[in-house]
């Protein structure tokens, strides 16, 4: 999520600068531009390398001092990389596998915030902090444990191997919960005043008001599993089955082969740009999810 940090800063920076722009000293208006464009370069430079090798010839990818600017522009790496992988297949599953965790994390994470955030019960603040705690504990050392309880249930292999240990996770919870409890609690008491119950005031009032959450840990989920590498290298060893960036990872030359590096990258640009437009189109809400999401204890 770097890169999409990056970007926000960028666009939330700008607009605080055309909104300052009759009060702000030129020479401060002309640092902030500067600052700004340096972030901008540093953010999108990858990206031009990764665009430029993917349409260079493999020769010119693997040539020292590397070359920037191709001599010509091929497809001959796209190519290649259709010979390697199944492209189509592994972009469709890792579709179904980050679309997937990402309703189920939408459905789970809401309705433990809800709870958490606008339901009064005993040992509701002992349950945060053990929430809270559990994030300490890196999800590299939960991997064996994991993988042994899958594999006990005939999920190694499987699309319900690779989602349901993700449906829900801690850093989701917490930030709708912190992002609930912004909300006026005048709206339960109306609502119960009505006639409510939980769940009406969960689904008709709460949820309504918490869409630039929602929509940011949409966001969040789905661009964090689209990219994630080391669970779908370990749930996985069938191509059939296995997401786009796990398969990636196995397009290498062999020990005495020089690596497809052009080949790579031909993969890594398919790979991003479906971030780079869900990014662009929902850029706006998620910002604004991000800026009204508190830190309100």
């Amino acid at each position: 999520m770097t890169a999409t940090a990056a970007l926000t800063t960028v666009g939330a920076s700008v607009r605080r600068l055309r909104a300052g722009a009759t009060r702000a000293p030129l020479a401060e208006r002309i640092l902030v531009l500067l600052g700004l464009a340096a972030l901008v370069f540093v953010t999108a430079f990858p990206v031009v390398v990764i665009s430029l090798a993917a349409f260079s010839p493999q020769q010119e990818v693997n040539h020292w001092p590397p070359r920037l600017i191709p001599s010509r522009l091929t497809l001959d790496n796209f190519a290649g990389l259709l010979e390697r992988l199944p492209v189509l297949q592994q972009s469709w599953n890792s579709v179904v596998f980050a679309g997937t965790v990402t309703v189920l994390s939408l459905a789970l994470n809401t309705l433990a915030a809800y709870a958490l955030a606008r339901m009064d019960f005993r040992g509701r603040g002992v349950l945060l902090a053990i929430l809270i705690a559990t994030m300490m504990i890196p999800f590299q050392a939960l991997l064996l444990p994991i993988f042994q309880i899958a594999s006990s249930l005939g999920w190694v292999n499987t699309f319900l191997g690779l989602v349901v240990p993700r449906a829900a996770d801690v850093a989701g919870i917490f930030l709708l919960r912190q992002f609930m409890i912004t909300l006026p609690r005048d709206l339960d008491s109306a609502a119960r005043i009505d006639g409510a119950g939980e769940f009406r005031i969960f689904w008709s009032v709460i949820l309504p008001n918490t869409k630039p959450a929602l929509l940011t840990m949409a966001l969040f989920n789905f661009v964090g599993n689209w990219n994630d590498l080391l669970w779908p290298l370990i749930m996985t060893s069938d191509s059939e089955v296995r997401p786009l960036t796990a398969g990636l990872a196995l397009v290498t030359g062999s020990a005495t082969a020089t690596a497809p590096y052009g080949v790579m990258m031909a993969g890594a640009l398919i790979a991003v740009l479906p971030l780079v437009i869900l990014y662009l189109v929902v850029q706006r809400r998620f910002v604004e999810g991000v800026a009204m999401t508190g830190m309100k204890g």
